[in-house]
């Protein structure tokens, strides 16, 4: 196993599309929600704990090998905004194409040819952290890492915040990223004996309301 190939996943540079989506970030900032540091925190926080935590649980149920249909119709359960779910199955098209340039892997292809709508994000990062031979806690952390950093990014470029003040807010968060990865993983192993609705169930109302006007809007910065 590589915990380098960690490293290239959770990279912002890997061409899965995720530079291109806040997060909610841009509605929450439109609704004067976020307007500074102390707010992203906030922000980021709550999305860790509920979109996040679900996001990487999903991911560590896909490592351990929960069935890519029921985890997928799982999440379309679990994210009631429409246009958050065409969202999250562009990125798990996207996240299929760079994965299967980077390690090629047999049930990718299969993901690819099966699912010609995509599949769930979160379910793909399982499926490409085990062809990249990483375990269920890495595919873990990679979700939840990704649930605060993307909007964290966002906010540099939507408020010009100050790249330091973004970096420090994702440093305060992480003993909260140990503690999501950590209950995703238990979460995941769950799944396994009880089926995919041992998957947490966190609700973020106010994230699936933005995404809703969000994508609604005639000019925008981001896809989501």
């Amino acid at each position: 196993m590589s915990r380098a190939a960690l490293l290239v996943l959770a990279d912002g540079r890997f061409p899965a599309g995720g530079h291109a989506h806040s997060g909610g970030a841009e509605a929450a900032v439109k609704a004067g929600r976020i307007t500074g540091g102390v707010s992203l925190e906030e922000f980021c926080r709550g999305r860790l704990h509920t979109a996040g935590l679900i996001a990487a649980s999903a991911a560590a149920a896909g490592v351990l090998g929960a069935d890519v249909r029921e985890l997928d119709a799982a999440l379309d359960a679990r994210t009631p905004s429409p246009a958050l779910r065409v969202a999250a199955r562009k990125l798990g098209r996207q996240l299929t194409r760079a994965a299967r340039a980077t390690w090629p892997s047999q049930e990718l292809d299969a993901v690819a040819g099966e699912f010609p709508k995509g599949v769930h994000q979160p379910v793909v990062l399982g499926l490409v952290a085990r062809a990249a031979g990483l375990d269920a806690l890495d595919a873990a952390y990679c979700a939840a890492y990704e649930s605060v950093s993307g909007p964290a990014s966002a906010v540099v470029r939507l408020l010009s915040l100050d790249p330091f003040d973004a970096t420090g807010v994702l440093a305060r968060l992480a003993p909260e990223v140990d503690r999501v990865a950590d209950r995703a993983v238990e979460s995941a192993r769950a799944v396994l004996d009880e089926g995919v609705d041992a998957l947490p169930a966190a609700s973020a109302p106010l994230l699936e309301i933005g995404a809703q006007l969000h994508a609604g809007w005639a000019v925008r910065l981001f896809a989501s």
